[in-house]
């Protein structure tokens, strides 16, 4: 009995290694992926480039200013910005490299998400639009479109868009901003805003962009009024 169960170990065995050693059908070949961006970029995709969803913690990055995606991939690696799984994912990358994924990002230009639903009163939509467009001089707090272009579209080459992202997400960055949790290139900009708006300001303003409409054509703008009505360190007059 030992003998005979040995002997099928055996020739299962060179049965096996036959099948191993014979060479693939094209057919059952695995398939060679492409080596393109593209392709090397569908981790950051998944999250950031979906095409039917306007995710509310993942912002879409396709179409943002190439230099602006650029210095954020450099803040996650060098710690100016706060996110595990980012840091993971660009910690050893070069910088030639992160201006290739800056750039592929920024020549994709996918369907606007719709605006937001919200339940937030008129009031607090006016005082959202009044920082917005004009801002608040008695708190020393400029309209947003003085430095996100008058669409609120971004400005080439570093200057974000606001329009189109999610409200809870624009909280979340303010929140980071309060908190210290996100910085970036001294003078940082953004951190002297928020300390100038209150809570309710915050609301106000995530709220009112929440429900902006995004044309299909929107671009960001090759350009804005010089200097800027703050001084900011990721675009330097």
């Amino acid at each position: 009995m030992r003998n005979t169960l040995t002997r099928a170990l055996v020739l299962g065995a060179l049965a096996l290694g036959a099948l191993a050693a014979a060479p693939l059908h094209a057919a059952e070949r695995p398939a060679v992926l492409p080596d393109t961006m593209a392709q090397r970029l569908l981790a950051c995709a998944s999250c950031h480039a979906k095409k039917d969803v306007n995710d509310a913690y993942f912002p879409r990055i396709s179409g943002k200013p190439a230099g602006y995606l650029y210095n954020q991939l450099l803040n996650f690696r060098e710690g100016r910005r706060q996110y595990p799984l980012m840091t993971y994912m660009v910690d050893h990358l070069p910088d030639a490299y992160l201006h290739e994924i800056a750039g592929h990002f920024a020549a994709e230009h996918l369907p606007p998400p719709p605006p937001q639903a919200t339940q937030a009163t008129p009031a607090v939509l006016a005082r959202g639009r009044q920082l917005a467009l004009q801002g608040d001089a008695a708190i020393k707090v400029p309209a947003c479109i003085a430095c996100h272009g008058d669409k609120l579209t971004g400005v080439s080459p570093a200057i974000p868009g606001l329009a189109g992202l999610p409200r809870d997400y624009i909280n979340a960055q303010f929140g980071a901003w309060r908190t210290k949790t996100r910085r970036a290139h001294e003078p940082d900009c953004m951190a002297v805003i928020t300390e100038r708006l209150s809570l309710e300001d915050v609301n106000a303003v995530s709220s009112w962009l929440g429900t902006q409409q995004v044309a299909p054509e929107a671009r960001p703008a090759a350009a804005i009024a010089r200097p800027l009505p703050i001084k900011c360190g990721s675009a330097p007059d």
